[in-house]
């Protein structure tokens, strides 16, 4: 089992950064992939970043490319999401999640943080 907990979200100005992190303990070993996702009220979660837990191979939705930064260190067992130039569309509770396997999807999620944008 492997458990994910996220910090660092609040209420930002629009234009303004946030760094999200999530840590990770547990089976931190099995990790091969972690993801951030997002939901805001009313629709539907949806995916943000992710990028291997070795390094790597980092992918973004269009909402987030050159805006967001996903990172990991490993050696802390934490992941990072920094987002710049925030938009009042990015409130949402934001996610972490970590996936097994290459092409499994993800397994485990933490609880979420709260990311809100004022306009």
């Amino acid at each position: 089992q492997v458990q994910l907990v996220e910090s660092g979200g609040g209420l930002v100005q629009a234009g303004g950064s946030l760094r999200l992190s999530c840590i990770a303990s547990g089976r931190t070993s099995s990790i091969y992939t972690v993801g951030w996702f997002r939901q805001a009220p009313g629709k539907e979660r949806e995916f943000v970043a992710r990028c291997k837990w070795s390094g790597g191979n980092t992918y973004y939705a269009d909402s987030a490319k050159g805006r967001f930064t996903i990172s990991r260190d490993s050696a802390k067992n934490t992941a990072y999401l920094q987002m710049n130039s925030l938009k009042p569309e990015d409130t949402a509770v934001y996610y972490c999640a970590a996936g097994q396997g290459a092409g499994r999807g993800f397994d485990y999620w933490g609880q979420g943080t709260q990311v809100t944008v004022s306009s």
